[in-house]
């Protein structure tokens, strides 16, 4: 009995890490948004007050939007924000929806597992040859581009909570909806 208990205990905490995980990525997006709107901002007013310009807000936009889209895919999964299509589920029993939605996970979690990789591919190959930008500012490329292999970890890692969490509800340890309900279909 006690290995069992171990082992829900353990496949909870993964669930909970990866919610506080996608948390994060959410305060990493915020925080890049905010950082956007504040450097079109401070070029607006550049251009207005001091006809001058700061030459990276377009570079540097572009760079947030990239940190902004990578890092809250996971905290939109965590959320259910993502756009889903739900014709197949109204079709099934609650338990068939649950069982499709394990599925479903588990796929994601795949796919999140090969789409960390090609970014940490991309990302490194900007590490060893030293990538640099080619606007004014010169940036390394590496340093924006990290946010695109953290961002689909963080997204592998909370399809692979939400596939324990499945789990953990198709075997009665923890309650979950098995109805579909208005929130399951994204906001």
């Amino acid at each position: 009995m006690a290995p069992i208990e171990g082992k829900n205990a353990t496949m909870k905490g993964i669930v909970r890490a990866s919610r506080v995980l996608s948390g994060w990525g959410g305060w990493i997006a915020a925080a890049a948004m905010t950082a956007g709107l504040a450097l079109v901002l401070a070029e607006i007013f550049a251009r207005g007050l001091f006809n001058r310009t700061l030459y990276i807000t377009e570079e540097y936009s572009g760079y947030l939007m990239c940190v902004l889209t990578f890092c809250s895919l996971a905290y939109t999964l965590r959320e259910k924000g993502h756009i889903r299509m739900v014709f197949l589920l109204r079709a099934l029993s609650a338990r068939g929806r649950l069982r499709l939605n394990f599925v479903c996970h588990a796929v994601g979690f795949l796919f999140g597992i090969g789409f960390t990789g090609y970014c940490f591919g991309f990302f490194w190959d900007s590490v060893v040859s030293g990538s640099q930008s080619m606007q004014v500012s010169e940036t390394y490329l590496a340093v924006p581009q990290f946010f695109m292999p953290l961002g689909a970890l963080l997204l592998a890692f909370q399809f692979l909570g939400e596939l324990v969490r499945d789990w953990l509800v198709l075997r009665g340890v923890e309650e979950g909806e098995t109805a579909l309900a208005e929130e399951d279909l994204g906001r």
